[in-house]
């Protein structure tokens, strides 16, 4: 249901977490997803933690789904002294171009636990349907227009 856009997309978020470095509005960081598919629906799940719902923009325009994400530090009383900072901040971004099968006029949205699930529903035109074949009542006739095909959805 998804079509790879980026083949080194996850060599990037290796060196980005080797080198330490913030995403930034130019050069986001990628956030880590799972996709697959539910009954009628397809599932895609990115992880986001430490992100406030307000912080999470989704944009979809035609195939492309774009979700892009900002983690801000916490606020911490003066004087405090950090020993050990190894939660990423900064700007998170992924882009997922989906099939045409996907009906993006309807994705949901929901955000818990730091985690957020988009449920796309399958088009109808995707979905398998019953081909029925029909008579045109003639008697005698064993040629191809004998018959006519119907579909029925």
């Amino acid at each position: 249901m998804l079509m790879r856009t980026d083949p080194f997309r996850e060599m990037d978020r290796i060196v980005q977490q080797l080198s330490g470095t913030s995403g930034t509005w130019s050069k986001p960081s990628v956030m880590p997803m799972d996709a697959y598919r539910e009954g009628d629906d397809y599932v895609i799940a990115f992880d986001l933690p430490g992100v406030s719902p307000e912080a999470i923009d989704i944009d979809v325009e035609r195939n492309m789904l774009k979700v892009k994400a900002e983690r801000r530090p916490t606020d911490r009383p003066e004087g405090v002294q950090m020993d050990l900072s190894e939660r990423p901040l900064g700007v998170f971004s992924r882009q997922v171009m989906l099939a045409d099968t996907l009906d993006t006029e309807r994705i949901q949205a929901d955000y818990d636990a730091g985690v957020l699930t988009l449920r796309i529903p399958i088009a109808e035109r995707a979905k398998p349907r019953k081909i029925s074949i029909g008579s045109t009542g003639s008697t005698g006739s064993t040629g191809s227009a004998g018959g006519r095909k119907q579909i029925s959805g």
